[in-house]
C-alpha cells in the first residue's frame, strides 16, 4: 500500500526536484502539497507549488495549501542560490491560481481523514506544522510520522555560522514542533551534505522532450552554476531530495535517538539546533536524528527517481 504523504515545502530548487520525484513514485500517495514561506515569500511559494505541479501534470493531483506570511518574515536572501523566483528564474506557465485553503487547514483535514496513516515531509521552515498543531492540539498524536529536513547536528549552519536555513527562518515554530508529541525524524544539514551530486548527473537527466526533463534540465544546471559562483563548489547538495529519500528508504540512514531543541533568541545562535549528547543527558530523547547516510545508495535512489519521473512524463 502506498505511503500517504503530505509535502510541506518552500520551492526552492531542491524542493522542486523533490516534488518532481515524489509525484511520480508509485510507492507514495501524495495527499497534499502545502506551501510555506522560506526560500521565497509566501505568495511566491504558493505560486511555485501550483506552477510545478501544473507543469508536471501528475496522474493524481494533490490538494494544494497556500502559504501565509510568517509572524517574523525570514531575513535571509536565498536568491543567489535559487534565483529571483526560487525556480532558477524559470518562467513556468500558470493558470489562474486555484482557490486554496491555508496550508495548516489542509494539513489538519488530511491527517484527520486518515488518522495514524499520514507522514508529513517538511522541506521548509516548520511554520505550517506548528500552526496546524496550534489549530488542532490532538494532531501530533494522529500523525504517523514527521520527517524534517533541517537543522545541524554539529551546530555548523548554512545561513549563519550556527544555524541551518529552515530552523533560522522560524525558530519558534521549530521549537514548537520539536517539543510536540509527534513522532519525528530529523535529516540535518550534515547528513544532506554527505550526498554530493557531481556534474555527471546532468548526463543522466531525462530528455527535454519530457516534462520532468524540461524542468530538471533547467533547475539542476542553474544549481551547479550558483554553487560554483557563490560557494566555489563543483558539486551540489539537494538536501530536500535526501530527506525524501529518507522517507522512502529509511534503511539507508543511521539514526540516533536524541534530545533536541532550537535556540530562538540568541544574537549569534538564533535557529541553532542543540542536541544533548552528554553521557547522562538531562532531558529525554524526543526525536530520531540521522547521523550517517549511505551516500552511494542514496545517490542511486535519487537517479532512479529522476529516471522514473522522466518515463512517467
Amino acid at each position: 500500500m502506498p505511503k500517504k504523504l503530505i509535502i510541506d515545502c518552500d520551492p526552492g530548487i531542491d524542493d522542486a526536484v523533490a516534488l518532481c520525484l515524489a509525484l511520480f513514485d508509485p510507492r507514495l500517495e501524495i495527499l497534499a502539497v502545502t506551501a510555506v514561506e522560506g526560500n521565497v515569500s509566501a505568495a511566491q511559494a504558493s505560486v511555485n507549488v501550483q506552477a510545478v505541479i501544473d507543469f508536471l501534470d501528475p496522474p493524481r493531483s494533490p490538494r494544494l495549501g497556500a502559504a501565509t506570511p510568517c509572524d517574523a518574515p525570514p531575513t535571509a536572501d536565498m536568491r543567489r542560490l535559487h534565483g529571483d523566483n526560487g525556480l532558477g528564474n524559470l518562467d513556468l506557465p500558470l493558470a489562474q491560481l486555484h482557490h486554496q485553503h491555508p496550508a495548516e487547514k489542509i494539513i489538519c483535514d488530511e491527517v484527520r481523514a486518515a488518522p495514524e496513516q499520514v507522514t508529513i515531509l517538511c522541506l521548509g521552515p516548520l511554520t505550517n506544522l506548528a500552526r496546524a498543531f496550534q489549530r488542532d492540539p490532538s494532531l501530533p498524536l494522529m500523525l504517523d510520522h514527521v520527517i524534517i529536513s533541517g537543522g545541524s547536528l554539529r551546530c555548523i549552519g548554512n545561513v549563519t555560522p550556527a544555524a541551518e536555513f529552515n530552523m533560522y527562518c522560524d525558530p519558534q515554530a521549530a521549537r514548537a514542533v520539536f517539543r510536540s508529541a509527534a513522532t519525528r525524524t530529523l535529516i540535518p544539514l550534515d547528513v544532506g551534505e554527505q550526498v554530493k551530486l557531481t556534474l555527471d548527473i546532468i548526463e543522466q537527466l531525462p530528455a527535454d522532450t519530457t516534462r520532468a526533463g524540461r524542468l530538471l534540465r533547467h533547475l539542476i544546471p542553474f544549481a551547479f552554476r550558483a554553487y560554483r559562483q557563490h560557494m566555489g563548489l563543483e558539486n551540489i547538495f539537494l538536501q530536500d531530495v535526501v530527506a525524501l529519500t529518507a522517507a522512502l528508504h529509511p534503511e539507508l540512514f543511521e539514526t540516533e535517538e536524541m534530545a533536541g531543541d532550537v535556540e530562538t533568541v540568541g544574537e549569534l545562535t538564533k535557529g541553532a539546533t542543540i542536541f544533548d549528547r552528554r553521557r547522562q543527558p538531562l532531558g529525554r530523547s524526543n526525536m530520531a536524528v540521522a547521523v550517517e547516510a549511505d551516500a552511494v545508495a542514496v545517490t542511486d535512489s535519487i537517479l532512479r527517481g529522476i529516471a522514473e519521473a522522466g518515463r512517467a512524463t
